[in-house]
């Protein structure tokens, strides 16, 4: 199973679609809020040159844009570690 790490901050209009399919389809994301976590911020920027959230991180590859991470998640959702 990838291991999923989730880069988002609370206030991003984007995060609350993919927020929503996390829930819904009950996977297992380790949060990473970028404006709660400075780390998080750090590591997001390093890794990407970025810091456009969301983005999701599975085994360590960045996808960006809100969309696109939708339709990840529901096309290998059987295969996702649930919560």
């Amino acid at each position: 199973m990838p291991k999923l790490s989730y880069f988002y901050f609370e206030s991003c209009p984007f995060r609350r679609m993919v927020n929503q399919v996390i829930e819904q389809l009950n996977i297992k994301v380790e949060y990473c809020n970028i404006h709660a976590d400075e780390k998080a911020f750090e590591l997001l920027h390093k890794t990407t040159g970025k810091t456009m959230v969301p983005c999701l991180f599975i085994d360590g590859k960045a996808l960006f844009e809100s969309a696109d991470i939708v339709a990840w998640l529901k096309d290998n959702a059987e295969r996702l570690e649930k919560i």
